[in-house]
């Protein structure tokens, strides 16, 4: 399983020497059709780059960034249709900045606005709410009954006689606060919205949506005479598409980082070109296989492509390293290549079947945009198998590398060989004074970072949009309506579902009133809202208004005659045949702990409360729908680690047959993942759907890391060398790559921390902190730790001997 070094090779003094029937059956059939290979991978890549080209596309879905399984989702699914205004949906508000809402000219730009988007692709027509809606409505009581209206005026012209009339509709209409601000400066339009497309039955295109309002809010700012103001979870999409195709240019930039680093190392710029090309063409690749199976790239999944390039790279520099070696020794460029094929091809095949599994465990999370990141990710591995394990040896075949760069190389080795420079400083902590203060510090490190790490947190721990910078417009947009307006958009609702006409009864109304007061007292709830409040109304106005009344009355007669006002001015509160009512909670935002909290008291109540006439379901809202988010992350953490690093061992065992080397392999990446997880604390960043995965593709990407390494240390102690020479031979054969690739992918990674988004920038620190520290615990730890658990015979008998 552990072929020999570049040393111990017999290399033919000629190709003509060389015997092409030797080496395993598929070194045979890749370089023996060698042209065949070549123009196989060429017509594969015409035709995925033809499909990546033209079918691919950037879009999200809101149903495929919650759990549909939960059973909060559930039941939100169930009754989504009965709950439309508590999905997913738009608030726009329009502001005067030189005056109040009362305007004329204000209202007749608020008219236009309110058309164009009742006729924008996408928008649920019927739910739609604004001034000029005629189902946002006003009553009142008077000696003759109840009395009501639009709260826009019948033929409004703008006339101070209309202009009275509108401001005693929204007195009397009770929208202060929420569909107008507290200052009447600005109003809102609360836009909900659909999945499909009515028109052409196509998913929701968020970033034609994002872009239509972007065009409405220009065009009427540009006129001066309103300030627009946008949030909700589809222009959030939209902002993170439009700040994905600046991932372009640090993608780029992290090609040329690549580049550099290794042109640097190598001197080379054939092969250097070469290893880059072919990570290129992987991306490639399995872009247009996402694209041919029919997935689309979303915010969240727009880094497969980098870390795909980044594995290319990383395999791509241990093949060019070896056949370096092998040239300088005075191989034939065809001999170098299928040498280092031998050496190499098993040791990467299980790196990249590690990776894999670090891609893979993710589809265990009931997230359906993780589900796919972990498909599509898992496609670019499987073409990593053939580009950067079978393309780039057979074209480094015919490229070979230039003899400068393979002398250079045979020299820096020659000169590793003596007993100075860092290397053989590295070497040296194979030894007992070496080894014991590394491990020891590694594990005050360890213990310190798991302290610090009990302070995760599962969620968001910023108000607005976590996602984006504080100071993006969409966050701005945010603070502007959390500021102006009293009732935020972090509904928390709970479902009461009773038979035909049940939430009427008495007892029923009487229990969902309890559950809102109950949720009142409950720290980040600003107020509840529920069909209990409109009865408490319309009762006491069919009184005289007198206080008295304001109750729920046990006289069946009075309730329905209240539901059926409520139902006019209010037809959110409950459904048509009154079978389903939402008791809503305002939360003042949407951090994890807010969320947690309403939960449990929520789900307390429901325990306590819930009968076979009524049932009180958990939950709907955006609030509702992040809680139950936070609920199978916190699970799927846990859960994720388990597997990733249950898998990750499994393989090692495969490929060493030692469980001690499984430790000295596995080791190093806990450290790294119990550090950063520390490091996620120090930077405020929550557990959430965008940072779930950050962990296990670190462990994935850094066992590659100790496979190489391990690969060619066992192979050498098992043919009798100390563990020193063992590990000296090793760092010279792929160490010094390990740590060229290490700082590489840190290098690459760490650009996205200039990102306008910032869970993207976040993951690029994540990722570059875990690539240094792998690459660290790689060259540092398995030393460290093989002088306890992988000594080897010769220093076995000395200890035995002392």
């Amino acid at each position: 399983m552990h072929a020999p070094t570049t040393a111990e090779l017999k290399l033919p003094a000629s190709l003509d020497q060389f015997d092409h029937r030797s080496g395993s059956l598929l070194e045979r059939l890749v370089f023996n059709n060698r042209l065949g290979v070549l123009l196989a991978c060429l017509l594969v890549t015409l035709v995925l780059g033809f499909v990546a080209a033209t079918k691919l596309r950037l879009n999200a879905s809101f149903e495929k960034m919650i759990p549909r399984s939960h059973p909060y989702i559930q039941n939100y699914l169930e009754n989504k249709v009965e709950l439309r205004g508590l999905g997913n949906s738009l608030r726009i508000v329009v502001a005067n900045p030189d005056g109040d809402i009362f305007d004329a000219k204000y209202q007749d730009t608020l008219k236009q606005i309110h058309d164009e988007l009742f006729l924008l692709p996408g928008v649920d027509r019927s739910w739609l709410k604004s001034l000029w809606a005629p189902g946002v409505r006003w009553n009142e009581v008077t000696e003759e009954g109840f009395r009501g209206g639009p709260v826009m005026p019948d033929n409004y012209k703008g006339s101070p006689a209309d202009t009275e009339q509108l401001r005693a509709n929204i007195a009397r209409s009770g929208i202060v606060g929420n569909l107008v601000g507290t200052d009447f400066k600005s109003s809102m339009l609360l836009v909900p919205l659909l999945d499909q497309d009515s028109a052409s039955g196509k998913p929701l295109d968020y970033r034609a949506l994002s872009a239509s309002i972007e065009q409405l809010r220009q065009k009427y700012e540009a006129q001066g005479k309103v300030k627009v103001h946008v949030i909700g979870f589809a222009k959030l999409v939209g902002d993170l598409i439009d700040g994905l195709y600046q991932v372009a240019l640090y993608f780029a930039l992290a090609a040329a980082v690549a580049a550099a680093i290794i042109y640097i190392y190598t001197r080379c710029l054939r092969s250097t070109a070469l290893v880059i090309a072919c990570s290129l063409v992987a991306v490639l690749w399995q872009l247009g296989l996402v694209a041919a199976l029919g997935f689309e790239l979303d915010p969240y999944s727009i880094l497969v492509p980098f870390l795909v390039f980044a594995i290319g790279v990383s395999h791509g520099a241990q093949k060019m390293n070896g056949i370096m070696q092998d040239i300088a020794r005075g191989a034939h460029r065809l001999v170098a290549a299928r040498f280092t094929f031998r050496r190499l091809f098993l040791a990467g095949l299980t790196a990249l079947l590690a990776d894999a599994v670090g891609f893979g465990v993710l589809m265990v999370i009931d997230i359906e945009v993780i589900k796919d990141l972990a498909l599509t990710a898992s496609l670019g591995v499987a073409v990593l198998i053939f580009t950067n394990l079978l393309l780039l040896p057979v074209l480094l075949s015919y490229v070979g590398v230039s003899p400068k760069a393979a002398a250079r190389a045979l020299a820096a080795e020659q000169k590793g060989t003596t007993n100075t420079g860092v290397w053989a400083a590295i070497e040296r902590f194979v030894e007992r004074r070496w080894a014991l203060p590394t491990l020891i510090v590694s594990l005050l490190l360890l213990v310190g970072g798991w302290l610090v790490s009990r302070h995760l947190q599962i969620g968001d721990l910023d108000p607005g949009a976590p996602e984006l910078r504080a100071d993006s417009r969409y966050n701005r947009d945010n603070a502007y309506v959390t500021s102006h307006y009293s009732l935020s958009s972090d509904t928390f609702a709970v479902i009461v579902k009773t038979p035909a006409e049940g939430c009427l009864k008495y007892e029923t109304l009487v229990e969902a009133d309890r559950l809102a007061w109950q949720l009142q007292q409950i720290p980040g709830v600003q107020t509840t809202v529920a069909l209990t409040n409109a009865v408490r109304q319309i009762t006491a106005g069919s009184n005289e208004g007198n206080p008295k009344w304001l109750t729920l009355t046990r006289n069946q007669d009075v309730l329905n005659y209240a539901a059926q006002q409520a139902s006019v001015n209010n037809p959110d509160l409950f459904n048509t045949n009154c079978s389903v009512m939402p008791v809503i909670a305002y939360l003042s935002d949407h951090r994890a702990d807010t969320l947690a909290r309403v939960a449990a008291s929520a789900e307390a109540f429901a325990g306590e409360h819930s009968a076979p006439e009524r049932q009180f379901l958990l939950a709907a809202g955006s609030a509702g729908i992040e809680a139950a988010t936070n609920v199978v992350v916190k699970k799927a953490w846990t859960q994720m680690l388990l597997l990733v690093y249950g898998a990750v061992a499994l393989l090692c065992f495969i490929t060493f047959r030692s469980w001690r080397a499984v430790v000295v392999a596995v080791l190093p990446l806990i450290l790294t993942s119990v550090l950063c997880e520390a490091l996620m604390v120090a930077l405020g960043i929550g557990v959430k759907v965008a940072t779930l995965p950050v962990i296990a593709l670190g462990v994935g990407i850094g066992v590659d890391y100790a496979l190489y390494l391990l690969s060619v240390q066992l192979a050498q102690q098992r043919r009798g060398a100390s563990l020193r020479e063992a590990y000296r031979i090793s760092l010279q054969f792929t160490g010094k790559v390990v740590v060229l690739v290490g700082v590489t992918l840190a290098a690459g990674v760490v650009t996205w921390a200039l990102s306008p988004i910032k869970f993207q920038a976040d993951m690029g620190i994540l990722l570059a902190f875990m690539f240094v520290w792998n690459m660290v615990g790689a060259v540092l730890l398995i030393p460290a730790l093989s002088h306890w658990l992988l000594p080897g015979k010769a220093q076995q008998a000395a200890s035995g001997h002392a």
